[in-house]
């Protein structure tokens, strides 16, 4: 591997914590030894842990993993607290100092928050330091989470530009079917394309301690490969394994990407905004948008829905009601309703002169089909 090998390294609760919960200092010090080894082979390595909570909510005083949200955010504040103070120490112990980014969705709302928290990590990488990512949960409301640490570690992967993603779990990759229950599935060494295909086999949530399950690692594979990052999904359990997994040796299923590496406005655009309304277009305007590299008119309009001003990120739906992409939209919804199906050379007398005629530019686009 060459120095400039950068590699984003997620690893779920189920690989920190036992059954019951609590945090395995074992599997702490494991890591932290897997992570090093990285290092010593020239890698530029960011952590994305979950674990918090369930490192938290026995030490808080439950019984059993919490369901309410307070009492999560609780126990996530506890288990926080021991979950970066065993990294540092398990990290420490290879001369390598450790730094906690807590983030939510609402920051990536924000691309210049993103713009600083990138120059904040690329300093802390400079300086040697492994940069430890996790939800921010003591803040996090439901509606505004990542859903699970797996879109998490996709995101951050594609905004520091990494050149691999390597998610670690229970299970030794993707199969065909549930291999638990079904001895005779098939492992996929390989995914060149997620397909509905391969979201049907992915199933549901795993452990119960964890919030992920294979279906959560298929979309993130999905974000991170659609911004340019190759993404392993496996197990991690032998010393090596890590070395191994990022040499593309390892013990899971690799999920290949033909694309390049998204510029970070694009990234923002499409895995990191927050849509504000949805605009259903005819079969010419998708052409047009998917394959044209052409910008949306008004005349390929055909419904819209929510609430949106100039400026606002909207998702944009073909006459399938199957999502296209994202954009920035140049109309509030009360103009838009009114242009909507017109040809161009009817905006004017119709609205006065406008600042732009495009629903959405290209330049302002994203696909996501």
């Amino acid at each position: 591997m060459t120095v400039t090998t950068r590699i984003v390294v997620k690893i779920g609760s189920s690989s920190l914590s036992g059954p019951e919960g609590g945090l395995k200092r074992e599997a702490v010090v494991f890591f932290a030894a897997e992570l090093a080894a990285l290092r010593r082979d020239g890698c530029e390595v960011l952590l994305v842990t979950s674990g918090a909570v369930a490192a938290g909510f026995r030490s808080i005083g439950y019984a059993q993993r919490p369901r309410l949200l307070h009492e999560k955010q609780a126990a996530a504040a506890v288990g926080q607290v021991l979950l970066m103070q065993a990294y540092q120490e398990a990290l420490a112990l290879h001369g390598i100092a450790t730094a906690q980014i807590l983030l939510t969705r609402t920051d990536f709302c924000s691309r210049r928050a993103m713009n600083n928290a990138v120059m904040t990590v690329e300093e802390l990488l400079r300086q040697g330091a492994i940069p430890i990512f996790n939800e921010n949960d003591t803040v996090s409301v439901d509606e505004l989470k990542f859903g699970d640490n797996d879109t998490l570690s996709a995101l951050v992967a594609n905004l520091l530009k990494a050149s691999k993603l390597l998610v670690l779990t229970d299970m030794d990759g993707l199969y065909s079917g549930d291999p638990r229950k079904h001895p005779e599935a098939v492992r996929y060494a390989s995914v060149e394309e997620i397909t509905p295909e391969i979201y049907a086999v992915a199933g549901g949530a795993g452990s119960s301690v964890g919030t992920g399950g294979m279906r959560s690692k298929i979309d993130a594979a999905k974000i991170a490969t659609r911004g340019g990052v190759p993404v392993f999904v496996g197990r991690v359990t032998e010393p090596g394994d890590l070395a191994l997994a990022a040499a593309g040796e390892g013990r899971g299923t690799y999920f290949a990407t033909t694309s390049a590496s998204l510029p970070v406005k694009k990234q923002w655009l499409g895995f990191m905004s927050t849509p504000l309304g949805s605009i259903y277009i005819d079969d010419g305007a998708v052409e047009a948008l998917l394959h044209g590299g052409h910008s949306l008119l008004p005349v390929g309009v055909k419904r819209i829905e929510g609430s949106f001003h100039a400026g606002d990120v909207v998702e944009v739906l073909g006459p399938d009601t199957q999502l296209l992409g994202r954009g920035i939209v140049n109309y509030d919804d009360a103009q838009l309703q009114q242009v909507q199906g017109l040809s161009s050379s009817q905006i004017v007398p119709k609205l006065g002169e406008v600042h732009r005629l495009e629903v959405i530019h290209r330049d302002e686009w994203i696909t996501l089909r």
